[in-house]
């Protein structure tokens, strides 16, 4: 080449050209090398060039191909006469570069810059052991530079996360780490989380720390914390959403500190204390755990109760004074007031004028003295002569205060077994020998109880005999009816078929004559009227029955002071509850009002309440509440409770409550645990007749109370229609869960339902809360063919995870080929009020009887309280204690309880055992304590 240009340009191009000279020598020489050594091997210098070395300006940068998109490399430097790319370690043609040359007004150098462009193509045909490289080599005349090693890589970013983010709950101020690896994918991708959609700055937060491996840690979760959170990865070639991830912080409940402890819940004797929390500190949220453990804790207190003093009895008369008065005092001893009983009322001291008004300051002869000693003797005759006749007629008594022993009511109320009592039986007035055992005599049936002394009958029951008028009928199965002759006040007919019947408040049905549903003509019932009734009661007392819905009230015989009478009344609140639900707490009767208010009574009265609660202490904390003149309703106490204010004794499906004072009450529940069931009663009814092949079935769920259950009758009778099947109880959880109702075993050629209205459900609340509309679910069916006439299927009632009930229809739907029978039992409905004897089970003389003997305890260990225990009241018997009968008022609660059944035998089965009871707890001879009893009775003129 340079040959030529000498040969074209003469010496000046010989010049010009020759410092190229020794360049293209040298790649001549670099040409050969490479065809030697592939060229990896360049002179560093030129030895004859004067100059200074190449200094980049700008060096290659690492590039990456985005999709098919070529990218350029370039390189800058001064002084440069020449600069080439070498990728790979070869060179790159001299026609693929691109060259540009300036001179550095500064310094005068050369300035050369070169591009170069790499496609995907070659980076992807290039395989060796590191990625894809380019370098730039630039020459001077002192010799050449070369620049870093610039990598070229395709980019791309994979669609899949290496590793989404995973929903987490965790409680409040605990820590809270979710992972996020994004996709694969060069360069490596720069990771963003998102909460609700909105970045998060960790910057601004120091609670939140994105920079650990692309994990988001928020170190004390907060309530705010709580989201979606996504993680965001992206590169130059695009970006990448994760799944999203919900964090729900949540809070567990804390109890709140204890309540100071309530005072005693009884004025005096032994009693309860108890306080409470809350679970708000803090409430539970976002799911967190409700407190553990008793929101009520109760204990024992007793309180020293006041005495009240009473004066001894008076002293004797001092002296006649010259004045012509005398006096006499007593004292506050019997017993003195204690613990802040009240004083005595009264005077201490009396006088009068001792010779009555006669009074004659001086005594002038003999013969005034005679005339005033002869009045006062004949004085003294007469009291003498009373006191005599008094004590005489109290001799000949019939009978004593204690005269029930071995058996109170055995003679009058049981199947009777009486041994042959010879004389000296210990059993007997005056015995002396001790009864022969070998000889019985068995008597059943009729038997009138007349001659207190037929020595074939004489025990010690004999003393207790009622009044010669009543006679008792004994059945086998001990089931006693009382009657009186002579005396039709006695003979009140007792009505079996109340609603409801005994302890299992089942209905009343009666079995149609081979047919197996159970059907009922509501059309039958009389319109519902005002839930209401009235009566004059008087000095005998009485009972008053709201018809059909388990509501009563019992006057007891003195309750009302005689030569008076009141109109009482009874009612049921029928339209929407005034006594609303606070917080858990549950309405679990209906809210009977008793009046006149202002009326006083001296004997508790008995109020019977039905209830739909599974009674049970530690699932329930029950309470009767009362409303006041204002309308709100305040606790009158809870029935675990001890209180001498009123007494309340909760049987299965009634709560029986002895109160002072005429009102409007109600009962309410709180459950304490999860297991507290309310009874809820379940009922189908249908149409009385279809005219279409439309046919409807409506489905109940009330309380389990007489009351409610006729308002759903009530309502069914105005509607035409009829109850398919007999009603079942079903047990409602307090767990949260709903209740589902179904339509099941539909004939499939003949009927169909309609499409969406199989199966119901109902939320919790609404089943939990519904005592004062009941529940009402509807479903529609359709005949095929009018020819149908006969449905059959079956409704499913069931709460989740709890109790299920199967109801089974089969029934016509023409209204003549039905069968009917009775669902409520009319006869209750004939006698709202009954006064006097009539409306009470145990004869007036009986109870006479065992009041006197059990209000007093004696030397045999009989008294009230044995009473109460056997039958089965065996708490607060600190309420009897303050009456002044408390026989009667346990008795009052006996004929509250067995308004129904009238149970008698029950009672005479209790007294029965008390008076096989004493005969163990006597140390000494049965004989010498009837005789000293007897004695004493007879001392005392009783």
């Amino acid at each position: 080449m340079g040959r030529a240009a000498a040969a074209e340009g003469g010496a000046g191009g010989a010049r010009r050209w020759l410092p190229w000279l020794g360049l293209c020598f040298w790649a001549a020489g670099a040409a050969a090398a490479r065809g030697n050594d592939n060229g990896e091997v360049l002179p560093e210098s030129i030895p004859s060039a004067p100059g200074t070395l190449p200094h980049f300006i700008e060096e290659p940068d690492d590039a990456y191909i985005i999709k098919s998109n070529p990218i350029a490399l370039r390189c800058k430097a001064r002084p440069a006469m020449q600069i080439f790319f070498k990728c790979n370690g070869e060179w790159v043609h001299q026609d693929e570069h691109v060259s540009e040359e300036s001179l550095d007004e500064s310094s005068g150098l050369k300035v050369r810059e070169v591009f170069i462009n790499v496609t995907r193509q070659q980076v992807e045909d290039f395989h060796g052991p590191e990625d894809y490289w380019c370098q730039c080599v630039a020459w001077s005349h002192l010799g050449t530079s070369k620049s870093r090693k610039a990598s070229v890589r395709i980019a791309y970013l994979r669609k899949n996360f290496e590793q989404d983010p995973q929903g987490r709950e965790v409680p409040i101020e605990g820590m809270i780490v979710l992972h996020c690896r994004p996709p694969e994918g060069v360069p490596a991708a720069e990771v963003e989380w998102l909460k609700n959609e909105e970045p998060i700055d960790s910057e601004q937060d120091e609670n939140i720390d994105t920079r650990a491996d692309h994990n988001l840690i928020i170190r004390q979760a907060r309530l705010s914390d709580s989201g979606n959170y996504t993680c965001m990865a992206a590169n130059i070639v695009a970006k990448r959403r994760s799944l999203s991830a919900t964090v729900v912080v949540y809070v567990n409940g804390g109890w709140s500190s204890w309540t100071e402890w309530s005072a005693c819940n009884v004025r005096c004797g032994r009693g309860w204390q108890k306080r409470s929390r809350t679970c708000t500190n803090p409430a539970p949220l976002n799911g967190g755990a409700f407190c553990e453990g008793m929101s009520v804790q109760k204990i024992t207190c007793t309180s020293l109760c006041p005495v009240d003093g009473s004066w001894e009895v008076w002293s004797e008369w001092s002296v006649c004074s010259p004045e012509c008065e005398h006096l006499r005092i007593r004292e506050c001893t019997a017993p003195p007031p204690r613990n802040g009983g009240k004083f005595c009322e009264g005077l201490s001291q009396e006088s009068e004028n001792c010779t009555d008004g006669l009074c004659i300051l001086g005594i002038e002869n003999a013969s005034d003295i005679a005339l005033y000693s002869g009045l006062g003797a004949a004085i003294v005759a007469v009291a003498v002569l009373v006191i005599g006749v008094t004590l005489y007629r109290r001799s000949q008594s019939d009978y004593g205060v204690d005269v029930i022993d071995s058996s109170a009511l055995t003679g009058g109320f049981q199947t009777f077994n009486f041994k042959t009592v010879r004389q000296g039986n210990s059993l007997l007035l005056n015995s002396s020998m001790q009864p022969d055992l070998t000889v019985s005599r068995t008597y059943s049936g009729p038997i009138c109880l007349q001659d207190p002394l037929d020595k074939e009958l004489m025990t010690e029951s004999s003393l207790f005999n009622p009044l010669s008028d009543i006679k008792v009928k004994v059945q086998s199965s001990f089931m006693v009816s009382l009657g009186v002759s002579d005396r039709p006040e006695y003979h009140g007919k007792n009505h079996s078929g109340t609603f409801p019947h005994g302890n299992n408040r089942s209905f009343t049905t009666m079995h149609p004559r081979n047919k197996t549903p159970y059907i009922q003509n509501l059309s039958s019932l009389p319109t519902r009227t005002e839930l209401r009734t009235t009566g004059v009661f008087g000095h005998l007392g009485g009972r008053l029955v709201i018809p059909n819905t388990g509501v009563s009230l019992l006057i007891p015989h003195g309750a009302i002071p005689e030569e008076n009478s009141w109109e009482i009344y009874m009612s049921i609140n029928q339209g929407e509850p005034s006594l609303q639900s606070d917080g858990s707490e549950v309405i679990l009767s209906p809210e009977v009002t008793c009046g006149p208010p202002d009326m006083i009574v001296t004997t508790p009265f008995a109020l019977t309440i039905p209830h739909c609660a599974d009674v049970s202490s530690e699932h329930w904390n029950i309470h009767l509440k009362k409303r006041t003149q204002q309308g709100k309703w305040e606790e009158v106490m809870s029935v675990e409770d001890e209180s001498t204010s009123c007494y309340c004794l909760l049987d299965p499906f009634a709560c029986h409550v002895l109160l002072d004072s005429f009102g409007t009450y109600a009962l309410t529940g709180e459950p304490i645990t999860d297991c507290a069931v309310k009874q809820l009663k379940v009922a189908v009814f249908g149409c009385m007749s279809c005219n279409s092949l439309d046919y409807n079935l409506r489905v109940y769920c009330v309380d389990n109370t007489p009351w409610a259950f006729q308002e759903v009758v009530s309502d069914e009778r105005h509607q035409g229609g009829q109850l398919l099947e007999e009603p079942k109880l079903l047990h409602f959880k307090g767990n949260t869960f709903s209740l589902q109702i179904s339509v099941l075993d539909i004939p499939p050629f003949l009927w169909r339902i309609k499409p969406f209205t199989a199966c119901q459900e109902v939320p919790f609340s609404r089943v939990w809360c519904s005592n004062w509309q009941p529940l009402h679910c509807a479903f529609s069916l359709e005949r095929y063919t009018p020819t149908t006439t006969q449905l059959s299927c079956k409704i499913c009632i069931r709460q989740l995870k709890g109790h299920e009930q199967i109801l089974q229809v089969q029934t016509s739907i023409l209204e003549s080929e039905r069968e009917t029978i009775t669902f409520f039992a009319q006869e209750d409905s004939t006698f709202p009020a009954q006064t006097g004897p009539k409306a009470f089970k145990i004869p007036y003389s009986i109870r006479q009887r065992i009041c006197a003997t059990f209000d007093t305890p004696n030397a045999k260990g009989k008294d009230w309280q044995m009473l109460a225990q056997k039958n089965s009241i065996n708490r607060n018997l600190s309420y009897f204690a303050t009456q002044s009968s408390p026989s009667a008022v346990i008795l009052n609660l006996w004929e509250a309880r067995h308004q129904h059944d009238g149970d008698l035998d029950s009672l005479a089965c209790a007294l029965e055992e008390i008076g096989r009871t004493h005969t163990k707890l006597s140390s000494i001879t049965e004989s010498q304590l009837d005789e000293a009893d007897f004695n004493y009775s007879r001392q005392n003129g009783l």
